[in-house]
């Protein structure tokens, strides 16, 4: 029978950490805990993974002598800034006092606790550099203080284009393996072959006038980046061609506005909202939340079941989903090397002791 490995999700957004490792690891992993503050994110979540326990919220007012055990920690944390209470005394004090007033204590204490065989993390690129690299030293540090490996090979910022999703984004993930299990043979995925583009993504029907832009709302934005422009700034919309990829989805700012596309198959420019102007007879529109869901790389079958504003929010927040699926069967491999090697450690420390105990009533015998 195969090994069935128990995780947890913090930090758990819409789930897309989780559904990476459950496509990874198949029916060899169970989720027995999930934390998730936001409650518009938690209807999504349960819209789409029916468990049988609710989603804890604050995770911070959570004992960790209440999180059931598990094998593996999957932890998208915020990227807080960290107190460096005791970086008079370099780097010598343990968690407690660097991470203090942190989220990533909350992945440290649980940890600490249950000691789970890996830990995995994702967060954005800019980890690397913020407050000049010592936040990035600092959870190493704590993965090595609480007794984990993360070796040079084990930390690497990947971008999602090189995985089958038509969309620039760049993440750092980190894995983290306790001590006792080999992770020498670890390495993080290659790029794919595959090279998709907008057009791939694309719904499939014509989308409801709603998500074409009126002509005032255009005009707005062209005077807003032409006043960038003017700076020398690169900031304002953009049309994306259909035959290119995305730049990264974010929940804030322009991120629509920064992945707008042509899309002439509208043959009703009937407003069904409230604007200013008219609906635009160039084609320009925004991707539809679907659409964000394909550049993330969640299957059709996921379910949207909140307003728009709430679901662009959520993929502009969550993961790349085949990304996280390539590393997991990375992880996998090194956890049923582990598990294989343990039983066949259990064998022979079996086979010895039947061979001592023959031997010991042979030579009884022949006493």
């Amino acid at each position: 029978m195969n090994q069935k490995y128990k995780s947890i999700d913090l930090f758990a957004g819409i789930g897309g950490i989780r559904l990476g490792f459950e496509r990874a690891f198949g029916e060899e992993i169970e989720t027995n805990f999930v934390s998730e503050w936001d409650v518009h994110a938690q209807k999504t979540y349960r819209a789409n993974f029916q468990d049988n326990f609710p989603i804890a919220g604050d995770i911070t007012a959570v004992d960790e002598a209440n999180i059931p055990a598990f094998d593996i920690c999957l932890a998208g944390f915020p990227c807080q800034a960290f107190s460096m209470a005791g970086k008079r005394q370099g780097f010598d004090d343990d968690y407690k006092g660097l991470c203090r007033g942190t989220l990533f204590l909350d992945v440290a204490r649980i940890c600490e606790k249950h000691k789970p065989k890996v830990i995995f993390a994702e967060n954005v690129k800019g980890l690397l550099i913020h407050d000049r690299g010592r936040t990035f030293q600092i959870i190493k540090k704590t993965f090595h203080d609480l007794g984990y490996t993360v070796h040079t090979n084990h930390d690497k910022t990947l971008n999602s284009r090189d995985f089958g999703v038509p969309q620039n984004r760049e993440r750092i993930y980190i894995v983290a393996f306790r001590n006792d299990i080999d992770s020498s043979r670890f390495t993080f995925p290659k790029p794919t072959d595959s090279k998709k583009t907008i057009q791939d993504i694309l719904e499939k029907d014509p989308v409801s006038v709603k998500y074409y832009l009126s002509t005032t709302y255009m005009d707005t934005l062209r005077r807003h980046k032409a006043r960038h422009e003017a700076k020398g700034n690169g900031f304002g919309y953009e049309v994306r061609p259909l035959d290119g990829i995305a730049g990264a989805i974010v929940c804030g700012g322009m991120g629509r506005e920064r992945n707008l596309i042509v899309d002439d198959r509208l043959t009703d420019y009937t407003p069904v909202t409230h604007i200013k102007g008219e609906v635009n007879r160039e084609g320009i529109r925004k991707m539809t939340p679907r659409e964000w869901a394909r550049l993330q790389g969640f299957p059709d079958t996921y379910k949207l079941p909140l307003a728009d504003v709430h679901l662009y929010k959520q993929f502009g927040n969550t993961v790349t989903v085949p990304v996280i699926e390539a590393i997991a069967k990375k992880i996998k491999e090194v956890l049923d090397h582990a598990e294989q090697h343990h039983r066949e450690q259990g064998r022979m420390e079996r086979d010895v002791c039947i061979a001592t105990f023959v031997g010991a009533r042979e030579n009884t015998r022949c006493g």
